[in-house]
């Protein structure tokens, strides 16, 4: 079973995370940031992850604390789950329509985390969310996941309809990545027979 469940605490935020990497996309989620929530939604629902947040955070100085730190816990319990990374297909990409929108995401469950991040946003927040931390909750989870991720908006306008592609085309990428492939099951999917460290 792929499954992992985490906790982190801080003096700025509580967060419980629990994924299993071969559920049905059933979720869980309160943060406090209602967007964040419809956003981790989608995360678990495309990508076929069960889900559980339970975030309690420092809102009343912002969000920013609360979605970093989220976004740390659920790429922890991500890389838990999925351990030595035997068997996975490891690469994945997706494109997410929506409406105007088009996002495109590449991703290598590499145990080398980077990311590259290509989205610009015409308004400064989206609900009460501000729109900068999209950024931070996919390079805070992307970090601690061991993911080399790289999203792109190649075009759109409407800023919820960007910010939702993102995570949806995150979710399909995830998916089609954490597969298990039937014809190396029982292999690491690299010629050093280990994911991580340096090229």
């Amino acid at each position: 079973m792929r499954t992992a469940t985490v906790e982190r605490n801080t003096y700025e935020t509580a967060i419980s995370v629990t994924v299993d990497l071969d559920g049905d996309g059933q979720y869980a989620v309160s943060t406090g940031i209602g967007f964040l929530d419809h956003m981790l939604e989608q995360l678990a629902r495309h990508g076929l992850i069960n889900l559980t947040v339970k975030a309690e955070g420092d809102l009343h100085i912002d969000y920013h604390h609360t979605t970093e730190d989220v976004g740390i816990a659920i790429g922890t319990a991500f890389s838990q789950a999925l351990g030595d990374r035997k068997g996975i297909t490891r690469y994945g990409s997706a494109y997410a329509p929506m409406d105007e929108t088009l996002v495109r995401v590449a991703l290598d469950c590499s145990n080398r985390p980077y990311l590259i991040w290509k989205v610009d946003f015409q308004r400064d927040k989206l609900g009460e969310m501000d729109t900068e931390l999209f950024k931070e909750w996919f390079q805070a989870f992307a970090q601690a996941a061991g993911l080399t991720l790289h999203v792109e908006c190649l075009y759109g306008e409407n800023n919820h309809h960007i910010a939702e592609a993102a995570f949806k085309a995150l979710a399909r990428s995830l998916r089609q990545a954490l597969e298990i492939d039937p014809r190396r099951a029982d292999a690491i999917p690299s010629t050093k027979g280990v994911l991580g460290g340096s090229l």
